[in-house]
């Protein structure tokens, strides 16, 4: 075990050794400063609160951590072999398994990271900015699940699951990574399949079928439910469906991970 978490370690070195996660980093702390600023100069001082421009900074940051997170499971894989490093890494005394499982802790604990960091620079700078309210009124929609509740809970719920989302998106990437060799074209598929969910949600409504419902990307918004709403007008889903349906596509793309993975041939 000991020695399975130094493979872990080793991976996380990789990834924060390079100027670009260092550049995504500074990019996650300076947005929301920057927007803070904004509110701070254009909105009126009875309309600003500390959780209303941190949520609509969650929005923007979470975004962009996707991304990033995305950016960095394309490549995790596929970069080994665009680079020509996976055959150093395969003659080492470590399963392929033990491998790839840890390439994707080390890329969870990456967003894991920036997830944290977004939450902590999002709440400090705003309370700084318009100080600490303990009940906003325009946070917490009446229709919420959460209305009246506290806006703490309603900002941990709002992260939980906007993390579980991108935990399926990073497998998403994750597995794209295992199966080609190429990190470009890995991260292009992901990325344009993360920006695409909602017109080809759009185009599969016109089918006017059930199935639509065990469909990824309705789910993929999962914070709609705090808004007292669904994912799908036409087709009514719970909380519990969507948690179920991306634990469903986290499994299958992981598993078509290990499988890619596993039985790739590297002599080429």
């Amino acid at each position: 075990m000991a020695s399975f978490w130094k493979l872990v370690q080793n991976e996380n070195m990789k990834i924060y050794r390079r100027v670009s996660t260092w550049i995504m980093l500074g990019i996650t702390v300076a947005i929301p400063l920057l927007v803070t600023i904004i509110f701070g100069l254009v909105a009126e001082d009875n309309n600003a609160n500390n959780w209303g421009a941190m949520m609509t900074e969650s929005e923007i940051l979470f975004l962009l951590v996707m991304i990033f997170s995305v950016v960095k499971s394309a490549e995790s894989v596929a970069g080994e072999f665009s680079r020509g490093t996976i055959k150093l890494l395969l003659i080492r005394p470590w399963s392929r398994a033990s491998i790839l499982l840890s390439k994707f802790i080390a890329i969870l604990l990456f967003a894991l990271l920036f997830t944290a960091v977004s939450f902590a620079v999002t709440w400090l700078a705003n309370v700084l900015a318009f100080g600490y309210t303990a009940h906003p009124d325009s946070l917490i929609p009446s229709q919420s699940p959460l209305a009246g509740s506290s806006p703490w809970l309603f900002m941990l719920r709002y992260y939980l699951d906007e993390f579980i989302v991108l935990a399926v998106v990073v497998s998403f990437g994750f597995m794209l990574s295992a199966a080609f060799r190429s990190s470009g074209l890995a991260i292009g598929l992901s990325l344009f399949l993360l920006f695409a969910g909602s017109m080809i949600t759009g185009l599969l409504m016109l089918a006017d079928q059930a199935w639509i419902k065990f469909v990824l990307f309705p789910h993929l918004g999962l914070t709609t439910y705090l808004n007292g709403s669904v994912p799908l007008s036409d087709y009514p889903t719970t909380y519990a469906f969507s948690l179920g349906v991306l634990a469903v596509y986290f499994i299958v793309f992981n598993a078509v991970s290990w499988t890619a993975f596993i039985k790739r041939d590297v002599s080429a």
